[in-house]
């Protein structure tokens, strides 16, 4: 089951714990993709919130909005970078993906392992996937009134195991949101606090949501083309001079008519 758009557009735009946890977030985010210049970055689910620092150095940005969540313009003062999809047919060319950002698709989905299909089939052969999912031991899966208590919580466990079924290579996880989800001022004054603590402390326990970075378990190409190495090249004639080869034709004798 699908959040609305509407739901999660109010949520991370005009609720200030939902601001908080946007920041939290993405700030994650961002330390994991450091530099995505002349890259193609796309993301999945609702992921328009996170995607906002790739706007200007990526080559291209394009948010993945599926149909029973609804879609929106966005960036909302900018031409639109967002597009609605079916769930396991997303309108983007086989390999051509190299930052892929899955937030809110994934847990609601009722065919996980399609999407994972379909995220395996967009990357770039270097290309890089990052999950952002609930935790399963965290406050934020608990408590109603967020996006992220919907739908299947993940433990780490369960997204590696998922992840290794589709052919992906876990590289790296952390954490965010150690904050509790409530809207009140002191936890939200305290808010960034408790992140900078809680990444100190753990990389998964006790954080509302674990961001797991992947890639495609598959070597890159090397080169154009197929590269055929041939340690003993065949020589056509090699068996005419070598024992058992070919019998020598035989020569006709001049004085025959």
């Amino acid at each position: 089951m699908h959040l609305d758009v509407t739901d999660l557009r109010d949520f991370y735009y005009t609720t200030t714990l939902g601001r908080t946890a946007q920041k939290a977030v993405r700030d994650q985010i961002t330390t994991l993709w450091d530099d995505t210049r002349g890259l193609c970055v796309a993301g999945y689910g609702f992921p328009a919130p996170m995607l906002r620092p790739f706007l200007k150095p990526a080559r291209r940005v394009v948010a993945l909005m599926p149909a029973p969540q609804g879609v929106m313009h966005w960036p909302a003062e900018m031409d639109n970078h967002s597009v609605l999809v079916e769930e396991t047919q997303w309108p983007l060319a086989t390999d051509s993906v190299d930052r892929l950002l899955i937030m809110h698709g994934l847990e609601s989905s009722e065919r996980p392992a399609a999407i994972m299909e379909e995220c395996a089939r967009v990357l770039a052969p270097r290309g890089e996937a990052l999950f952002v999912l609930p935790n399963r031991s965290g406050l934020w899966a608990r408590r109603d009134g967020t996006p992220f208590a919907l739908g299947r919580p993940y433990s780490l466990s369960q997204i590696t195991a998922l992840l290794t079924a589709h052919g992906f290579e876990a590289l790296d996880h952390v954490a965010a949101l150690f904050f509790p989800p409530r809207e009140t001022p002191f936890w939200l004054r305290s808010a960034m606090v408790l992140e900078r603590a809680g990444r100190r402390l753990s990389r998964y326990h006790a954080g509302g949501v674990l961001l797991i970075r992947a890639r495609l378990d598959r070597p890159a190409p090397t080169r154009r083309g197929l590269r055929d190495a041939v340690h003993r090249p065949l020589r056509v004639l090699d068996g005419v001079t070598q024992p058992g080869g070919a019998r020598p034709a035989l020569r006709r004798d001049r004085s025959e008519p």
